[in-house]
């Protein structure tokens, strides 16, 4: 049995390919509008906790602060994982956003970490990944769904292996805690890349395509692709880069 999808084989033939790509282009300019924009709000706050020393003291001098944001970030993010689908777009966008402002808090930790160059040398190399990456995922007619548990239980495991290695300081288990993240977050670039397009296709073909559902799938996607991206990015940071 084949595994490529065939779109015009399994739903009505008068949706032409000329509507189909028409939508989905709008929805991955959306999509990649709107991560670029967390992205960039991650970094603006990231500066902005940088340039203040009293912010700084408080995050980073108070050990109750630090994890009480860290812990309040997966929260959100997992909260508004479960939640953005019965949301509306605009609510799922604004926590979104909410979210990259509080990770730009989190994250201003890493510039006096590295080095600047470090820090640019590893975002250019990730934005490289992320690009090939996308558009393999966006091209392959591969059936990715079996992707998904693999990657998830993947992800399970470096989030536990992680857990234990905070208490164990193990600096073997650490560095294959990020080359094994570094391989789980090249497959979820790939694997969320294709699950945007599908649920898009997926809409259109069923006649379920108005802008509220497009402007969710988009906020989706937003969101997972910043995590990949963010994720890959402190990563390949990490391998990088020389701690000052």
């Amino acid at each position: 049995m084949s595994t490529n999808f065939d779109y015009q084989e399994q739903y009505p033939a008068e949706v032409s390919d000329a509507r189909l790509s028409e939508v989905f282009v709008g929805v991955m300019q959306r999509v990649y509008g709107w991560m670029s924009l967390g992205l960039l709000l991650t970094t603006i706050v990231a500066f902005m906790t940088l340039s203040s020393e009293t912010l700084l003291n408080l995050v980073f001098g108070n050990s109750l602060v630090f994890w009480g944001l860290f812990i309040g970030e997966l929260i959100l993010v997992i909260s508004v994982s479960r939640a953005i689908s019965k949301l509306s777009p605009g609510v799922g966008l604004a926590l979104f956003f909410a979210y990259s402002a509080l990770n730009g808090v989190t994250l201003s930790v890493i510039f006096l970490a590295y080095g600047l160059g470090t820090i640019l040398l590893a975002f250019g190399t990730t934005t490289l990944i992320f690009v090939i990456l996308t558009v393999v995922g966006l091209t392959t007619k591969e059936d990715l769904t079996k992707w998904g548990p693999i990657l998830f239980v993947g992800l399970l495991g470096i989030i536990l292996a992680s857990v234990i290695n905070f208490f164990l300081a193990s600096t073997a288990l650490d560095w294959i805690v990020t080359y094994l993240g570094i391989l789980i977050f090249l497959g979820l670039i790939v694997y969320d890349s294709n699950r945007i397009k599908k649920m898009t296709y997926t809409a259109v073909l069923q006649g379920n395509s108005g802008q509220q559902v497009l402007n969710g799938i988009a906020v989706i996607g937003a969101l997972h692709l910043y995590l990949d991206f963010i994720n890959l990015f402190l990563r390949l940071l990490r391998v990088l880069g020389r701690r000052r």
